[in-house]
């Protein structure tokens, strides 16, 4: 069985969210213990929770008692299934970090999985909604039929109340294969590996700005949109940013803003340079400043000359490790990134190599 130290590096979540998704993909048991011993407030959260329970249901896991705050987890799954679930985190927790452990192994599923999943798409410390939606699903079509996110509603802390569609459509179905070997066998024959090393040339820039109907009296939407079309003109690419007013449970909002490059005027398709940034709406930042925030986190990250922003960079170990060979280059390579390697080890007969702010990952014979 395998064993993990819930205190390594970061000490947070995504360690346990990245064992689980290996996990249900592999087959193989696993338990951790100091589980998110480096945050404030250590053990299970309510996403973590919910992640757990969800594949229950996917793959018929089977665990020890858990509840929130537990720092250990005993986890031993089952078979994928396909099918429609329903999974509520009750809380503003993030949607997102909850598909961390559940995406890869749907991606593999014996026929569409489709899950509707309620809570935050928003907030603190995570990728929003959009973010997924359009930088790192993107990267991940080269693995799937069809796969979609479609957002429902917004939810934002403190309440939540977000609701969002999530479905896949698999090319590679485990199932069909003698085991997990030959999957990945095929799946390096005739998939195209993550090769994420040059920028290239700044092509467009696009952003969405999603905040609660409460600010609309005062222009929040479009006083963060002026201002972040202010500080990006100096770019010289063509710059289009959409805003939105929704109803919600609690007052909050976000802008994400996305630049996509290409090779030679042409967008590579199978490993397109899109680099992102956001900021949160805060009660204590004029919109003025929130707009200006964001654009400079862009700029910051085109000014690297790399081709992954630091938040993609961690979200896609586990996929990388799917296609010994592949390669990134990040702005950063933070301890969520080297937590996620750590992770991925244990499970999968790969060995990744960071330095430099590039990562490899190759196969160990």
């Amino acid at each position: 069985m395998i064993i993990l130290d819930g205190s390594h590096l970061e000490g947070g979540g995504a360690l346990v969210r990245v064992a689980l998704a290996l996990s249900a993909l592999t087959g193989k048991e696993f338990k951790v213990i100091n589980i998110r011993a480096g945050r404030e407030k250590g053990g299970l959260k309510a996403q973590h929770l919910q992640a757990i329970n969800a594949l229950k249901q996917i793959c018929a896991a089977e665990t020890n008692e858990i509840e929130l705050g537990s720092t250990e987890l005993y986890f031993k799954p089952g078979k994928v299934k396909k099918g429609i679930y329903e999974i509520d985190i009750g809380t503003a927790g993030s949607i997102t970090l909850l598909l961390q452990a559940l995406l890869l192994p749907c991606l593999f599923a014996p026929g569409k999985i489709t899950l509707k999943i309620k809570g935050g798409t928003c907030g603190l410390g995570q990728a929003s909604v959009d973010y997924l939606q359009n930088i790192l699903l993107p990267q991940l079509q080269r693995f799937v039929e069809k796969i979609e996110l479609k957002i429902i509603r917004r939810g934002y802390y403190p309440q939540g109340g977000g609701e969002v569609l999530f479905s896949i459509s698999p090319k590679f179905k485990l199932r069909e294969y003698e085991n997990l070997n030959q999957l990945l066998e095929d799946l390096n024959f005739r998939t195209a590996k993550i090769k994420l090393i040059e920028q290239g040339q700044l092509e467009q820039i696009r952003g969405i700005i999603n905040v609660s109907q409460e600010l609309a009296e005062k222009e929040v939407a479009e006083r963060i949109k002026k201002s972040a079309e202010n500080s990006l003109k100096e770019l010289n690419a063509p710059l289009t940013i959409r805003t939105e007013y929704s109803q919600t449970l609690s007052i909050g909002g976000e802008i994400v803003l996305w630049a996509i490059f290409s090779h030679k005027g042409k967008v590579d398709f199978d490993n397109p340079v899109i680099l992102g940034a956001d900021t949160l709406v805060d009660k204590t930042k004029s919109s003025e400043q929130i707009g200006k925030e964001a654009a400079q986190e862009l700029k910051t990250e085109i000014r690297s000359e790399t081709a992954v922003d630091k938040h993609l960079a961690d979200q896609l170990i586990q996929f990388m490790a799917l296609l010994p060979g592949s390669e990134l280059k990040a702005s950063t390579i933070t301890n969520h990134t080297l937590t996620n390697i750590y992770v991925v080890e244990k499970f999968l007969k790969v060995g990744f190599k960071a330095e430099n702010n590039q990562i490899k990952v190759e196969e160990i014979t």
